[in-house]
């Protein structure tokens, strides 16, 4: 089946982003969803051979609901224009991929962790800072990933509690988000091989992914 369908389904779907129009058009969801679940399945098999940590997700218990959070986003429109894979989001520190038509990205990295997260990670940049400043300046790693840790727009102005001002890590205990990401094309998501992509990116951020998964366990 052909990848180029979850595209003209999306597409499609954000100009017509109705539950009449997709209640008519279910059938087109079900083959685009179906054909997304069989390359996420490929990623999956690919990641495997580079960590365990992928082998036991099932795609379907990863790809994203197509449908968006009205109870509290009510201005958003009823369906989202982009399937979404994030697999290993539930254990705290994943790779995430985005495909729409407008655009797609490769992201990893902790988003918006709770209190009890957040606090894990502050301990660990509290003790192990130098590590985690060395993978994110790496020349490499800021290459692929555009310069490495994105803005975060939820960062403190002021000191953490508990850590003082003059901390040699202060500005990577000020935030809250630490992600990173990657544009890629339609055509790289619509190639063959789309998943040694995905994988290669993997292995760029898998340093940062480890660091975190660690300091979350």
């Amino acid at each position: 089946m052909s990848k180029r369908k979850i595209f003209d389904f999306l597409r499609d779907l954000s100009d017509n982003n109705s539950k009449q129009w997709m209640d008519a058009h279910r059938d087109r969801y079900e083959e685009a969803k179906q054909i997304w679940i069989e390359e996420c399945d490929r990623i999956l098999n690919k990641l495997g051979e580079r960590d365990n940590f992928y082998k036991d997700i099932e795609p379907k218990e990863a790809i994203e609901r197509i449908n968006n959070n009205l109870l509290y986003h009510p201005e958003r429109p009823t369906y989202k224009n982009n399937f979404g894979f994030a697999p290993g989001e539930q254990k705290g520190s994943g790779l995430y991929i985005y495909v729409s038509p407008p655009y797609s990205f490769i992201a990893g990295g902790v988003h918006n962790p709770d209190n009890d997260m957040l606090k894990k990670i502050r301990g660990r940049i509290d003790k192990e800072g130098a590590k985690l400043q060395e993978i994110l300046t790496d020349k490499a790693f800021q290459d692929y990933f555009d310069g490495g840790l994105e803005d975060d727009p939820k960062k403190l102005k002021t000191s953490p509690k508990g850590y003082s001002g003059d901390h040699e890590y202060i500005e990577l205990l000020r935030r809250k988000n630490f992600t990173i990401s990657r544009r890629i094309t339609q055509d790289d998501v619509l190639g063959d091989d789309f998943p040694d992509l995905i994988a290669e990116a993997y292995s760029k951020m898998r340093p940062l992914l480890l660091y975190m998964r660690e300091a979350l366990s």
